[in-house]
């Protein structure tokens, strides 16, 4: 990667991320053109590979973009060290908001990305993909305190519930085209009331 890349304001470098991230979201890493990616950052295609040398360099940079930032966004929101489990869902819920308002079509380049199989990008992708999935919410229970919820409940269960509850509702809301951030942050709450309900004694 060409260091001028990082030399241009930030505003320029997240204009080019987000033209990557809206025209791969929609194609396979084979059927993404290049040209098409320079027209959405309103720069000409070789200046487009005066920074990044070919597309498997921009599309691995963009990859392993968006898992080091949406890591960082969910370490700074202190979800990990939350010890009410709702309360660290709601907070990772806004650490992906704050995400989706800088790059909004982020998260479905990465779900894209990462059933990718073009053989020219998925051994690469499945190496920069790998840290970060041990790190994931997903992977693991938080502490919970048993005596805090129904008698017989089984907390693993119920975590995956919410988790891939939360993870549906988003991705639904993002196919409906420009996300409405403060109706998600409105229903998400209301949907961790309705779980409190549910589970808590």
């Amino acid at each position: 990667m060409n260091e001028k890349f990082f030399a241009l304001s930030k505003e320029k470098q997240n204009r080019i991320i987000n033209a990557g991230y809206r025209v791969f979201s929609k194609n396979s890493y084979k059927k993404s053109p290049m040209n098409e990616i320079a027209f959405e950052a309103d720069i000409s295609k070789s200046l487009l590979f005066f920074y990044f040398k070919n597309k498997k360099e921009f599309y691995l940079f963009l990859m392993k973009t968006a898992e080091e930032t949406t890591m960082k966004y969910l370490l700074d929101s202190g979800c990990y060290q939350e010890t009410d489990i709702f309360e660290m869902m709601y907070k990772g819920l806004e650490a992906k908001i704050k995400l989706m308002r800088q790059y909004p079509d982020m998260s479905n380049f990465a779900l894209k990305a990462y059933y990718e199989d073009d053989d020219e990008v998925k051994n690469e992708l499945r190496k920069i993909i790998a840290p970060y999935s041990k790190l994931s919410t997903n992977k693991s229970l938080p502490p919970l305190d048993p005596s805090l919820y129904k008698d017989g409940l089984d907390l693993r269960l119920m975590y995956q519930d919410m988790y891939l509850a939360s993870e549906g509702y988003m991705y639904n809301m993002q196919q409906t085209g420009k996300v409405d951030v403060d109706k998600v942050l409105k229903d998400y709450r209301q949907l961790i009331n309705f779980w409190k309900t549910l589970y808590l004694k």
